[in-house]
């Protein structure tokens, strides 16, 4: 018996140690404190300035922010860019057919290739981006 509470409070011990996180109550404070903050209409931020782009983005932006991530690298069998061999099935099909498929999606590929914002003609730049890589 006396093993049986020597083992439990040994275990509780154990646990409470491993819950307390090493450093002092300042450097917790760093570890913890919020990445970034909040800004409002109206209240003074501080001195930089924060540029909005607006406007259509061209097919290698697109790409570049949405594309690139599995089309570099042919994840799930996404096509990659440069490869002919993997293109020519889907030229063959039509840009038509093309584009059906870059606005619903295929298999691991989402609709819009996740750029949910971007119009039909910013995504249709894209694959043209994608297509013109092709030697």
């Amino acid at each position: 018996m006396k093993r049986v509470v020597f083992a439990v409070a040994f275990a509780a011990l154990a646990l409470s140690i491993q819950a307390i996180p090493p450093g002092t109550d300042d450097e917790i404070a760093e570890r913890v404190k919020p990445f970034g903050s909040v800004c409002r209409s109206g209240d003074d931020c501080g001195t930089k300035e924060v540029q909005v782009v607006s406007g259509q983005m061209n097919g290698e932006a697109v790409y570049n922010q949405f594309c690139f991530v599995c089309h570099a690298a042919g994840v799930s069998a996404a096509p990659r860019l440069g490869n002919t061999e993997d293109w020519q099935p889907r030229i063959d099909k039509g840009m038509d057919a093309l584009m059906a498929t870059t606005l619903t999606g295929l298999n691991a590929m989402p609709p819009k290739g996740a750029c949910i914002a971007c119009s039909d003609d910013e995504l249709s730049g894209a694959v043209n981006y994608m297509l013109e890589q092709l030697p």
